[in-house]
């Protein structure tokens, strides 16, 4: 069985209001959902066409009691997870929730990078393999950026880990090096070390759509913010940086394909 190690497979959305939020990805992306009553609540699987491409939940009512913010988070697929969280943890990670079972789906761990930057491990109990959508597919997930704590010090961390390889890397001036990674050969997303405005490290997740003009709209129209764009990047794709209604960062990303 071929090995999906070191591949983002899912994304999924904490919130606070999961009808709003439901509602207004659903105009801005064009995601369908679907709802599943789990053992933590309503969980809304998020899909383009017949594609699953993440997923929706309230945050624990101590999450939010605690200060916790509406986010995104990305799951990374590993071929063992308590063997990935032990090597992430020896090399100075931290392991925040887990490893656990979601029963009958995968084993996960929500874990964090030196820095801070949060993300999570997942292992499907399915022998099927994903099916994954032709890249640049509208609705799914087209580049993964960290702002790391430290450039160089993060790409050795998750290159140890999962094997990630570096591909171009752009001079952004005073902004420093922005790193393009690969992974099992295909260039999947950035990292830089992040400015002082940007609060802690972390992962920002862009979603595919075919018109980045149209979808700015959209954003605003429903009660989104911009944050920076849109702007054509190296390459020819065009991007902009939202916050969804519920304080939310996230994405959109039209492909030059």
């Amino acid at each position: 069985m071929p090995s999906f190690h070191g591949k983002f497979c899912w994304y999924e959305l904490m919130t606070t209001d999961n009808k709003a939020a439901e509602a207004f990805y659903g105009k801005v992306v064009g995601w369908r959902p679907q709802d599943m009553e789990g053992p933590h609540g309503t969980y809304t699987i998020l899909s383009t066409g017949e594609s699953p491409m993440g997923g929706l939940m309230a945050m624990p009512t101590d999450a939010c009691a605690a200060g916790a913010k509406p986010g995104w988070s990305g799951y990374v697929a590993v071929d063992d997870v308590d063997d990935t969280a032990a090597r992430l943890t020896a090399a100075g990670g931290a392991v925040l929730r887990g490893p656990a079972d979601i029963p009958g789906i995968a084993r996960f761990a929500v874990v964090a990078d030196p820095h801070g930057a949060v993300f999570n491990l997942i292992k499907g109990f399915s022998d099927a393999p994903p099916k994954w959508p032709a890249p640049g597919t509208p609705g799914q997930t087209g580049w993964r950026e960290l702002y790391a704590g430290n450039g160089e010090s993060a790409f050795a961390f998750y290159s140890g880990l999962f094997g990630w390889t570096k591909a171009a890397a752009h001079d952004m001036g005073p902004m420093g090096i922005y790193q393009l990674f690969s992974i099992d050969g295909e260039v999947s997303g950035g990292m830089m070390t992040k400015c002082e405005d940007v609060p802690s490290p972390r992962w920002l997740y862009y979603f595919n759509v075919e018109d980045i003009d149209a979808a700015t709209a959209r954003v605003t129209e429903n009660g989104g913010k911009i944050l920076h764009g849109p702007m054509e990047v190296p390459g020819g794709s065009w991007i902009v940086q939202c916050m969804d209604p519920q304080g939310a960062s996230f994405a959109l990303l039209e492909p030059n394909t």
